[in-house]
């Protein structure tokens, strides 16, 4: 692995369902557990400045409990309204039993 990808956690220190606080590249980031599968996007919703963090990961989705908004977590897609408008997702890998990201 190149030196864009930086170390951000354990693979078993998220349960599924689970969420991290993780600053990388400059950015605040959400790495997520949703059904063993990992994901990482923007902490914040697109639709107001609201951490993400405060909401749940139900099917692969993560819900804004601002507004109710909820986003795919594979494509960063806003699927329900007030949310229009997509959050950046980014590259994982696992190796070793490390989780890497590439938030670049």
């Amino acid at each position: 692995m190149d030196a864009s990808w930086i170390m951000v956690a354990a693979e078993d220190e998220l349960a599924p369902g689970q969420m991290k606080r993780i600053e990388a590249g400059g950015k605040r980031l959400l790495l997520c557990n949703a059904d063993g599968q990992f994901h990482v996007v923007d902490e914040m919703c697109s639709h107001e400045d609201y951490s993400l963090f405060l909401g749940c990961i139900q099917n692969g989705r993560i819900k804004c409990s601002l507004h109710g908004s909820y986003f795919d977590l594979k494509t960063g897609r806003a699927e329900t309204a007030p949310a229009d408008k997509p959050i950046c997702t980014y590259p994982v890998k696992i190796k070793d039993g490390q989780l890497w990201i590439r938030p670049s």
